[in-house]
């Protein structure tokens, strides 16, 4: 079986991808104390460390777990996209993927898969960082995937950078899925909570929302409000496409008609995780709501990263 360390653990959605490709998860290691307790929870069988990387000593780590021949890794990604808005860009969070090096020094994994949102290559340190991989050894390629591609009800660009000691991966082979949309993850009627769309409440903007899909799909459909973001597509989406891009904050509210006029609620975790691709064994059981989110909205879209993994190991 191929050993797995996952850095950047986070709740483990590249380690539930490799692991769903045969991978054995020897260890995941992340600084956010309900991250970890998740990843502990979906991956008994590992070693689970809560602890900074700056602050672990990969040597030691070495003589602790043993080799390993996969190295995941999913720097702090916050600071490289645009999904920040205009918030100051910390170098020492971007510096985070430079963490990646120590370790594949150490351990020499025959792979190594960096994952991240697709504006880290306009990074200052992104060549050197490819640079330094390519003095140890690796042969890097770089894939833009998007999620959708791979089965995932939800449209979510991130760049992988593939790295083989021995030879270059020149393609990941996508499998045969049907494209999966919103309606796909949506709980029943009835299942949670909703309130009045049209409540004296209810924000200017978010009515505002509402009246833009009202013109394009009627007053008869449901239909999604999307909150923040820069995509462009009017502050709603329609259910019969991939969901757009998880992030961190709670983000979207499914709009349904009624009897009683338009109900709203925002979507639920339950949702979320099947948005991310994540099967119904995957379980978040620490944490608030809010938490849970961010966990998510920082995640690895498993079923892309079992694509990789079963192309890299397949030979």
């Amino acid at each position: 079986m191929t050993r797995t360390l996952d850095i950047f653990s986070g709740g483990g959605g590249s380690s539930y991808g490799a692991r769903n490709a045969g991978a054995e998860i020897v260890c995941g290691i992340d600084l956010c104390e309900v991250a970890a307790a998740t990843y502990e929870e979906n991956f008994p069988e590992a070693t689970t460390i809560t602890k900074a990387l700056e602050n672990i000593n990969p040597r030691k780590l070495h003589d602790s777990i043993g080799d390993i021949d996969l190295l995941l890794a999913s720097p702090e990604c916050t600071n490289h996209t645009c999904a920040k808005g205009s918030a100051p860009r910390s170098e020492k969070s971007r510096a985070t993927a430079m963490q990646a090096l120590r370790f594949a020094r150490e351990f020499r994994p025959r792979w190594l898969i960096l994952e991240n949102v697709v504006h880290m290559r306009p990074w200052s340190r992104y060549d050197e960082l490819k640079e330094s991989l390519e003095n140890i050894g690796y042969h890097l390629t770089e894939f833009v995937l998007d999620a959708s591609d791979f089965g995932v009800p939800q449209s979510r660009r991130r760049l992988f950078v593939v790295c083989d000691l021995e030879e270059p991966v020149t393609a990941i082979k996508r499998p045969r899925r049907k494209r999966k949309t919103v309606s796909d993850i949506l709980d029943p009627l009835g299942t949670w909570e909703t309130t009045e769309l049209f409540s004296p409440k209810r924000a200017r903007p978010t009515l505002e929302r509402a009246e833009r899909a009202f013109a394009e799909v009627g007053k008869r459909a449901s239909f999604l409000l999307v909150y923040y973001g820069t995509d462009g597509g009017g502050g709603w989406q329609r259910l019969d496409r991939p969901l757009r891009t998880i992030t961190t904050v709670d983000r979207f509210a499914l709009v349904e008609p009624g009897d009683d006029g338009h109900q709203m609620r925002m979507l639920q975790v339950p949702e979320l995780k099947r948005a991310m691709g994540f099967r119904s064994d995957y379980t978040m059981s620490h944490g608030t709501r809010r938490e849970n989110i961010k966990i998510l909205g920082n995640g690895v879209c498993p079923p892309v990263m079992e694509a990789i993994v079963e192309t890299i190991t397949s030979g």
